[in-house]
């Protein structure tokens, strides 16, 4: 079940508030700019689907953003507990940073945790399957994929090079709840 644990930041062992209303989430993240959504695909996605038949499946609504919010690049990434690098690629996103563009994921199957900093609050969305989020440039935050990655999720860019980070070198991101597998 999707989620949302809102913590201030001097207190990360206990969230102030969990939602698990979809309306709820989206409301609460809509304050800061960030979009929640749930789609769903107009045709049965199989597992090992190919790239182009996740994409094909959302076309409409990925058509729908990339016209309203001039994204420019669509990808699938799909990663599981055998993927043999997993620990490096869960590594790579644990430490807070930011983005010059907006990062936007929906997830086909799965789940993620993404940990967003903004001001003296921490919300961490636990983004499961047909959950979009659509994080604003420049918003501080971290992803974490758990120690047993399993999700496949639709990436879109305003950058034709995709994901660029930038990180903040803050160390916040070691003091909140990671996902548990």
């Amino acid at each position: 079940m999707s989620s949302l644990s809102v913590y201030h930041v001097s207190s990360p062992d206990l969230p102030n508030k969990v939602l698990t209303h979809l309306e709820d989430i989206a409301s609460t993240l809509a304050e800061h700019g960030v979009g929640f959504d749930r789609w769903q695909a107009s045709v049965p996605i199989t597992p090992g689907a190919s790239q182009e038949e996740v994409i094909a499946a959302y076309q409409v609504q990925i058509d729908k953003l990339m016209t309203e919010r001039g994204y420019v690049t669509v990808d699938v990434i799909s990663l599981d507990r055998d993927h043999p690098q997993k620990a490096q690629l869960r590594a790579k996103f644990l430490d807070e940073h930011q983005h010059g563009e907006d990062e936007v994921r929906f997830f086909v199957a799965g789940r993620g945790l993404f940990t967003l900093h903004i001001d003296d609050y921490v919300y961490a969305v636990l983004c499961e399957k047909n959950d979009l989020i659509s994080v604003p440039a420049g918003t501080r935050h971290w992803f974490d994929m758990g120690e047993h990655p399993h999700f496949v999720a639709i990436r879109l860019f305003n950058n034709p090079e995709g994901w660029v980070a930038n990180f903040t070198g803050e160390q916040i991101a070691s003091q909140f709840p990671r996902l548990e597998d």
